[in-house]
């Protein structure tokens, strides 16, 4: 994207033109009103840097949690044009919880520490991407604990057969009603119904509200968790931590060590143990406020479908689904009046069957014109895939091309290859080597968890999905930023 704007910018006909006065005068004032904010946001961060104080994380939470349970309280027995209000209330305290500048400091504060790592490892010792290795395993990451506690759901479900079986066609609305039928299943329904208590509003394409929830539909975890069966050792949660934390460790011991050999090394060694600590007690935050918004989400949506069902017993829908094609603002009017055109409701389902078919450009300008960058191609060996490095290490492995979650079937060694991750992909990265994919970048979700999981991984890769084929053997170089076919 970056190189498609800079070959725009740099030609002759792209005129550099200023809006008229007054749309001039709200332009810069949005302008300085950003730069204020972020301003403040660095301060905070650099405060955070300073004082490595992590009590600032339970404040943070705490206040998350009470906002949470706040909203949850509110949504009782509230409904009609009330309900919009309190949902309409509640998305600007949490949009005010998240940009919150001591909240913005913290995710901020260990993009700082990296940065300085980076920079001042490779100049003072010669070697990259340290960071990778530091954050591996660190405390108080949400998304990366949803995938370690997946582990212990599967070492449950691994010691039963009778469920093992049941599981691979099971049916979402009696899931839980005929595992309890099985031998053991009533351990395993406790052990899932658990892990949805604290993870169920999440799901793959989160952010889309109408995408169902694993709390609604939980046989969307079962390829996840048969992949860990399959490819992982009873306890892996416990191992795999374990494994990196002493990773981490042993880098940090090592980093230590040489720079003390270095002129004014005692100084040196101090501070980059104290970016170090900075690293791993806050970039487990960056997880947090999407975690908390996906929570708020769930309960919009719970109460949202509330409604519709009414609707739906007043036969002015037909589904409760229907809501999802109008505009909050329509669905209170409708909710209001008790009054819709179906029609506008059947045509936004057709249009939206066509949309889900397109691939939209990265950068299109207003004209209509689609703008196509590219990567630097050099270094990379020829007939190589180049991407975005953002987890280091090299490896190789059998390409698992996936569209959607549920058709996973990864066998030990695989590359997860796909079109892009959120957290809910995640669950998959225990069971596979590598990963690549076509759209993200250096803090995308999906890139933080490899990070932390030690997987090489590749980001931004175009059309990697349709050049890499399903079980095609491939090289990934996370370090320097592409993909070999071998």
């Amino acid at each position: 994207m970056r190189s498609a704007l800079v070959k725009l910018t740099k030609r002759k006909d792209y005129i550099k033109a200023l809006p008229h006065a007054k749309k001039s005068m709200a332009i810069v004032g949005k302008v300085l009103f950003w730069i204020g904010r972020v301003l403040m946001w660095t301060m905070h961060a650099v405060k955070t840097v300073r004082k490595n104080d992590t009590s600032v994380l339970k404040r943070l939470n705490d206040h998350f949690e009470a906002l949470t349970r706040n909203l949850e309280l509110m949504v009782r027995g509230v409904s009609g044009d009330d309900l919009f209000e309190v949902i309409l209330r509640d998305q600007k305290e949490l949009s005010a919880v998240v940009y919150y500048p001591a909240s913005m400091g913290v995710l901020a504060a260990p993009v700082l520490a990296g940065d300085w790592l980076r920079k001042k490892m490779e100049k003072w010792l010669g070697e990259k991407n340290v960071v990778d290795t530091l954050v591996k395993s660190v405390p108080n990451n949400i998304t990366s604990e949803m995938g370690l506690a997946l582990l212990d759901v599967s070492d449950v479900v691994r010691q039963y057969p009778a469920v093992m079986r049941y599981v691979y066609n099971a049916s979402d609305k009696i899931f839980f009603e005929d595992l309890a039928k099985l031998e053991g299943g009533g351990v395993v329904g406790d052990s899932i119904r658990a892990y949805l208590a604290k993870y169920g509003m999440r799901c793959p394409g989160e952010i889309d509200i109408a995408k169902p929830r694993w709390s609604e539909k939980p046989t969307q975890l079962i390829p996840a968790i048969m992949s860990n069966i399959r490819n992982l050792e009873p306890n892996a949660h416990t191992i795999k931590f374990e494994q990196g934390r002493l990773e981490a460790e042993q880098k940090e011991e090592d980093l230590l060590d040489r720079l003390q050999l270095l002129p004014c090394g005692k100084q040196k060694a101090r501070k980059t143990k104290k970016m170090i600590s900075v690293l791993r007690n806050f970039a487990g935050y960056r997880e947090y406020p999407k975690y908390f918004i996906m929570r708020h989400n769930q309960v919009y949506k719970d109460a949202l479908i509330r409604e519709a069902a009414l609707l739906v017993g007043k036969g002015v829908i037909k589904e409760n689904e229907d809501i999802y094609y109008l505009s909050f603002e329509e669905l209170r009017e409708v909710v209001r009046t008790n009054l819709l055109d179906y029609s506008v409701i059947s045509k936004r389902k057709q249009e939206h069957e066509i949309y889900e078919k397109m691939t939209p450009p990265r950068v299109i300008t207003s004209d209509g014109e689609t703008i196509v960058g590219e990567y630097a191609s050099a270094d990379i060996p020829k007939g190589a895939l180049a991407g975005i490095p953002v987890s280091s290490g090299t490896v190789e492995g059998r390409a698992r091309v996936i569209s959607k979650i549920e058709d996973a079937d990864i066998k030990n060694g695989d590359i997860l290859v796909t079109a892009f991750t959120d957290p809910a992909w995640t669950l998959l990265f225990m069971s596979v080597k590598g990963l690549v994919t076509e759209l993200g970048g250096l803090m995308m979700h999906g890139a933080v968890i490899a990070r932390e999981y030690g997987l090489p991984a590749v980001v931004g890769v175009e059309n990697a999905t349709r050049l890499i084929k399903d079980g095609q053997k491939i090289r990934v170089n996370g370090t320097e930023g592409y993909v070999e076919l071998l």
